[in-house]
């Protein structure tokens, strides 16, 4: 993707006051786009597409033109501006002309549109829509995190949202945490790097360095989020078969006023010492009825990695279903005896 950089001067002393002085404006601007803006003593830096850049250009061109009529800018103003200069953009947009049904735009990102792929990927964005809550269920490489990232960053671009916040529990799988080479931080790296790695793909080096040094974007373990309230947040638990049942009420229950929660996991992969104690089956039986709360579940069918990843996971699935059969076999079998 081409990249560009613009330096806006600004001679209106009254204007880069206000722009200084209320740095949720620059924020709410910020979030509409994928360019950075930096505010360099009298001037703004832009760096990004150039198509994006000239947009923010009219942007600022046009805020300025309000504050020196009227000595301010109201959040009314800013939204009829952003929304006269920018397109339409919504988490769930209306199918593609193309006619494929398995198409919605989800997110444009840096590196071109997050699409959904298949129709399961847009049964799980519409509940995503429609609901506070959801569990999506189902095995590795279907696009549960993916896309639960990409959701998250367009309702961040929107502004319907003020931070986002990704969690997984610090489950270990085989080597010690505490054997672990570094800080705490570089302990725990390797758990929430799948998280990263969808918010580079997703955002530039520069924008998420942003982000996450204001605190917009959080990535943190579960275990970290005990005593909190998340308001006006898109709050992301992934790999949650990993998570026991007390770990999945502190979470559900950290969700405060305007925030929406997306609970990702395979139950198939429980990692935990006591498989009976996994929160994402508890909740998966305890929440069904309740409205606001959705489910959704993909399968072998809805993998969208390669295509050795599907049939991987058939044979493995079929392995523990013949291992299910001969076990009940064996119980039948001694009740008789």
């Amino acid at each position: 993707m081409e990249v560009t950089e613009k330096t806006i001067h600004l001679e209106d002393k009254d204007f880069l006051y206000f722009i200084g002085y209320n740095d949720q404006l620059l924020q709410v601007i910020e979030n509409k786009f994928n360019t950075l803006i930096t505010l360099r003593g009298s001037s703004l830096v832009l760096k990004g597409s150039p198509e994006e850049v000239k947009s923010i250009e009219a942007i600022f061109k046009e805020l300025g033109y309000i504050h020196r009529r009227s000595g301010t800018i109201s959040d009314n103003d800013l939204s009829t501006v952003l929304e006269l200069m920018t397109e339409e953009d919504t988490t769930v947009r209306a199918r593609s002309k193309s006619s494929n049904p398995d198409e919605i735009v989800v997110y444009h990102s840096a590196k071109g549109p997050i699409k959904t792929k298949n129709l399961k990927q847009v049964e799980y964005v519409k509940k995503v829509a429609e609901n506070d809550i959801v569990f999506a269920i189902g095995p590795a490489g279907t696009g549960k995190t993916f896309l639960a990232v990409a959701m998250a960053l367009a309702e961040l671009k929107k502004n319907r949202i003020e931070k986002i916040i990704l969690s997984r529990p610090a489950v270990e799988t085989g080597e010690s945490l505490g054997f672990l080479p570094g800080d705490l931080k570089e302990k725990l790296d390797p758990y929430l790097k799948p998280l990263t790695d969808a918010l580079y793909y997703m955002l530039s080096s520069e924008k998420l360095k942003t982000y996450s040094e204001k605190n917009i974007i959080e990535i943190i373990p579960l275990a970290y989020m005990r005593g909190r309230t998340l308001s006006n947040a898109f709050i992301i638990l992934d790999e949650a078969q990993n998570a026991t049942i007390t770990q999945m009420k502190m979470f559900l229950t950290r969700m405060g006023n305007n925030s929406k929660v997306i609970v990702t996991g395979d139950i198939t992969q429980i990692d935990l010492q006591n498989p009976e104690d996994c929160g994402l089956i508890n909740a998966n039986k305890l929440l069904q009825n309740i409205e606001g709360i959705a489910f959704v579940y993909f399968d072998e069918k809805d993998v969208v990695r390669h295509k050795l990843v599907a049939r991987i996971i058939k044979a493995y699935q079929d392995e523990a279903e013949s291992k299910q059969l001969q076990k009940q076999q064996k119980e039948k079998n001694s009740d008789k005896t």
